[in-house]
């Protein structure tokens, strides 16, 4: 999801003047890139939705004090990746496993550029470990730049790079691992 078009801070600081159509216009652009990036790390459909939900409440909470509309984005998927390690700490102190994937990541396009399709890419996913699993989602499924990216992760973007590339090592091992061409 890019913001290049200028229409995400509008909707930010509409918001925070108190427009409710703003927001349900903001959700309406966000939430599919935000489950998508929720769904992708936790493997499941019904989890996400709870907790994409629970981003949502974090973002009304937390949008009055965002003092930079513009940076929205990561903003929201740092959101994000708190609720989930939130929900991760949650079940493995209830020791539990964290869910296991039960079905493939959603994607509307081809995010690889052409080299695999996105059931090789669904595939490969859930057998990634979670932080390349996560550079992988936010790089390529959900179109943010190498610097945003560091900054939702919390790592400098020299970590980012190398993480993608092992990211991308990992993937296409596993993918080869399924029978899929290198």
């Amino acid at each position: 999801m890019s913001e290049e078009d200028g229409s995400t801070p509008l909707l930010v600081v509409r918001c925070q003047l108190g427009e409710r159509e703003a927001f349900r216009e903001l959700v309406r652009v966000w939430h599919t890139p935000l489950w998508r990036y929720v769904r992708g790390m936790v493997g499941s459909s019904c989890v996400a939705d709870d907790l994409a939900q629970d981003a949502w409440v974090a973002v009304v909470r937390g949008l009055p004090r965002l003092r930079q509309p513009e940076r929205f984005a990561p903003w929201l998927f740092t959101i994000a990746r708190r609720v989930i390690a939130d929900h991760l700490r949650k079940a493995y102190a209830a020791q539990e496993a964290p869910v296991v994937r039960e079905d493939a990541v959603v994607a509307d396009d081809d995010p690889l550029g052409g080299v695999l399709d996105t059931m090789e890419i669904e595939a490969g996913l859930g057998g990634l470990p979670p932080r390349e699993r996560e550079v992988l989602i936010l790089f390529h499924l959900q179109d943010l730049p190498l610097a945003v990216c560091a900054e939702v992760i919390g790592v400098p973007p020299g970590t980012v790079k190398s993480r993608l590339h092992r990211a991308r090592h990992l993937l296409r091992a596993a993918l080869v691992e399924r029978g899929y061409e290198a």
